[in-house]
């Protein structure tokens, strides 16, 4: 008997309980997969935050297409350009010069010429053990105005820093020491704008401050100035390895105040943020509470308002989702599902309490990166319909599935999901409270997913 090969028999993947996962890395790793939800920012995205800079990219032809696309869907192709390697460069000893005089050519043939070139060097310069530091010295001979600044695109490379912690230190590596202003408070690691509102805006305003964040900034000069600030913050772990040598550099006061939502930590980052910046540890205190009781009310509010709807989370949405996951079951939503590859380790405190405290949850853990997750979407009852309203039957029989992050959307084939990457910018308790209203907005709302979670780089210019 013929069968057709698209079926999906046997091929879907088996979630693991969360209470039978080996904490903090339940899945094994191999080949990998990536799933079509495209809101991640990858090293083209992180690049380009510099203002008046220049991205050359020297790495097989192959390798070229996914980054020449994300730069043309950003509209940005006037700040790439790329030096293709042949085979006959692995064994020529031309490696090094094939760069530098690939990459003069290029700005020579620049009509504005760039104040920072980021030069990204591949997965082969490594096997060949190529002299980066060779390259930059010679092209800073050549080219005093510009900095140039180490890069790298090796997705092979994957027991060491990942790409995305790798180009936090990059991207500010041609900062300098200047003149230190005790009154620039620096947001270091961050992708996306800082939401105003959030608890680390406010704080920072309470203060007195000004707060530095590379999203706000049209100059190389704007951003050359962080190299004056008196205090980096970060609230992203992947920035640690960044914020830590910029701070070295600049012989700044760093402060790690992660985006948490435990209680207790996020009390205590906020505290030893307040009191970096100056203010009253009552004062502090107080305002805390003013902020707590006000996500803790829009929970309450969320919750009536979404009821026993069914939730998934993926790892995109926040970084600490097992905190996440408990905030929300306290407060009586019901999250069933979590699409994750491994857990920070500093969230056992969260994970075995939710094992404790709700036992009967059975919360179920997917690897994201597993490649037969590649028929977890197709094998789910589409929970939409095409005029957007949920139909009678999946009102009686197929309820919809809320999901937080574009992971979850895409596998659990929802259209009702908070469309979000790292926290979108928010922080403290405002993060939750605005996590809050979101919930309510994706609840009652349904999105296009597939338009949505298309698009490089969440909050990126899309030519799509």
């Amino acid at each position: 008997m013929i069968k057709s090969l698209s079926t999906t028999e046997n091929r879907m993947p088996e979630p693991v309980r969360l209470a039978d996962i080996d904490f903090p890395s339940p899945f094994y790793e191999g080949l990998q997969y990536n799933a079509p939800a495209r809101g991640v920012w990858n090293i083209v995205h992180t690049g380009m935050l510099i203002p008046e800079s220049h991205q050359v990219y020297v790495c097989a032809q192959g390798c070229l297409r996914g980054v020449i696309l994300t730069a043309a869907e950003m509209n940005e192709m006037k700040r790439m350009s790329w030096v293709a390697l042949r085979e006959s460069d692995m064994w020529n000893g031309e490696m090094e010069n094939r760069v530098i005089d690939g990459t003069s050519h290029i700005v020579d043939q620049l009509e504005t010429k760039p104040r920072c070139v980021l030069i990204y060097l591949s997965c082969m310069h490594m096997f060949e053990g190529c002299d980066f530091k060779m390259i930059t010295d010679e092209l800073n001979l050549r080219y005093p105005d510009i900095d140039f600044v180490e890069c790298y695109m090796i997705p092979t490379m994957r027991k060491t820093m990942s790409p995305d912690a790798m180009m936090k230190i990059s991207l500010y590596e041609s900062v300098k020491k200047l003149k230190r202003d005790d009154n620039l408070v620096a947001v270091i690691g961050n992708h996306l704008p800082i939401d105003p509102s959030s608890d680390l805006s406010q704080l920072i305003q309470m203060s007195g401050k000004k707060l530095w964040d590379i999203t706000n900034f049209r100059t190389y000069d704007e951003y050359l100035n962080l190299g004056s600030s008196g205090t980096l913050v970060s609230f992203l772990s992947v920035a640690d390895a960044g914020a830590k040598q910029l701070s070295e550099r600049l012989d700044g006061n760093w402060i790690r105040v992660l985006l948490r939502f435990d209680e207790e930590k996020t009390d205590q980052g906020l505290l030893l943020l307040g009191e970096t910046l100056g203010l009253k540890k009552d004062v502090i205190n107080d305002w805390i509470k003013e902020r707590k009781d006000s996500a803790y009310a829009a929970l309450k509010k969320a919750h009536d308002i979404i009821g026993s709807c069914e939730i998934a989370i993926d790892y995109t949405a926040v970084p600490y989702i097992l905190e996440l996951s408990e905030l929300l079951l306290k407060y009586g939503f019901n999250v069933k599902k979590i699409f994750a590859d491994n857990f920070p380790a500093d969230e056992k405190n969260s994970f075995e309490r939710i094992i404790k405290d709700y036992p009967h949850q059975d919360i179920e853990v997917y690897p994201t990166n597993e490649p037969a997750m590649r028929f977890e979407a197709s094998g789910r009852t589409d929970h939409k319909t095409t005029d957007g309203q949920i139909s009678e039957n999946a009102l009686m029989n197929d309820p919809r599935i809320l999901a937080i992050g574009q992971k979850a959307a895409y596998f659990t084939n929802t259209s009702y999901f908070v469309d979000i990457i790292e926290g979108g910018g928010a922080y403290g308790y405002q993060a939750i409270e605005r996590l809050a209203n979101d919930l309510v907005e994706a609840y009652l709302s349904p999105k296009d997913t597939k338009k949505l979670i298309s698009h490089k780089g969440w909050g990126c210019e899309s030519c799509l």
